[in-house]
């Protein structure tokens, strides 16, 4: 008997504990009730569609690279790079492989690829022609690269080099951005054939070649090679190529660079977008770092294109007079008070001095 109450007796104490243990591992109603709900995940935003931009090397170095990353880095958008050249951006945008072209030159006239493309400015920049740092050729005048690219004129002394041969470089396709405008200006026509011994796909490649030729000769952007010490940047009639002078028109070689779309692409609203950033106060401040002067800093220079073209063609063909002298010496002025201690301001103070003499000498000679 005694046995039978201490088995009774555990077996009623564990029954207990279990019955313990689990009131406590169990809330309450009450408990429950105080909880906090749990409150569902908010949904991601999604992310602003992205682009495709393409188009030519020296449009991508001049200020796509750079804006397309701060576009980026503002969260607006992804913009990817497809650099190559102006007819394989162009024609990718036609096509629809791609959003948006870069481009040196606007739309080839008659050309069916580019009738229902949009060329939007940007910006304004100088085409400039290069050669190595090792050539002590200084500057070269508009009839000099007329007679050049023609095949007349083959040596390097006529410029200040030496007595060797004048090996010019230029791009294979003939539609290409820097080359077209070259050849508008002095020819008057950008397909135009020229007398060159070395083609290349792009300026990039070309540049590469300029660099370890110290006999080389080619044409791209200022914005390419600005701060390029294996490349030297010639004058052109004498007058250097910098942000001033593209401003106030007295380098005669400037033109527009663009971004070209296709207004009824299906990804057009996000396009617009970022051609629209491009000439936001963020995206000219970032076209300024470049030696390039956004569209609306210098309004006038679209109505004196195309008699600054005219001024081109009658000088690169031996016949008109020089540029006025007020030009060289609003880009004194403009350094001057802008930049009073640069290389650059020093130069134009010498080159506004020089065409002023020149001036007076012809009159003292009693020239018009």
């Amino acid at each position: 008997m005694k046995n039978v109450q201490k088995y009774t007796f555990i077996l009623l104490a564990g029954s207990l504990g279990a019955i313990t243990g689990l009131s406590a591992a169990t809330p309450t109603v009450a408990q429950t009730a105080a909880k906090p709900a749990v409150k569902p995940a908010a949904k991601k935003a999604a992310p602003p569609p992205g682009i495709v931009w393409r188009g030519d090397r020296a449009t991508e170095r001049a200020f796509v690279a750079d804006l397309a990353k701060q576009y980026e880095l503002s969260r607006l958008g992804k913009v990817t790079l497809q650099p190559f050249s102006t007819i394989s951006g162009i024609d990718a945008v036609n096509s629809g492989t791609a959003d948006v072209a870069g481009s040196a030159r606007p739309a080839m006239p008659g050309r069916a690829e580019e009738t229902n493309l949009t060329f939007y400015p940007v910006a304004w920049g100088a085409m400039v022609p290069i050669t190595s740092p090792k050539n002590p050729a200084d500057s070269i005048t508009l009839k000099q690269l007329y007679d050049i690219y023609s095949g007349q004129l083959k040596t390097w002394k006529d410029m200040g080099g030496p007595d060797e041969p004048i090996n010019l470089y230029a791009i294979a396709a003939p539609l290409d951005g820097v080359d077209y405008v070259l050849r508008k200006y002095i020819y008057n026509k950008g397909d135009q054939p020229v007398w060159a011994q070395r083609q290349y796909m792009n300026t990039d490649k070309l540049e590469e070649g300029v660099t370890i030729d110290p006999h080389g000769l080619g044409f791209t952007t200022l914005s390419s090679v600005w701060g390029n010490k294996a490349i030297k940047i010639l004058k052109v009639e004498g007058v250097p190529a910098n942000a001033a002078t593209i401003k106030d028109g007295s380098y005669p070689l400037y033109a527009p660079l663009y971004l070209a779309a296709k207004k009824d692409s299906k990804n057009f609203e996000a396009t617009e977008k970022f051609i629209k950033y491009a000439s936001s106060d963020a995206g000219k401040a970032i076209i300024r770092k470049h030696q390039l002067v956004p569209v609306d800093d210098a309004p006038a220079l679209e109505a004196e294109l195309e008699k600054n073209s005219a001024w081109v063609a009658e000088r690169a063909q031996g016949r008109g007079e020089p540029r006025p002298v007020s030009a060289p010496n609003a880009t004194a002025d403009y350094l001057v008070r802008t930049q009073p201690n640069s290389v650059e301001a020093q130069e134009a103070k010498a080159h506004a001095a020089e065409v002023m003499a020149q001036k007076k000498a012809a009159k003292g000679a009693g020239k018009p």
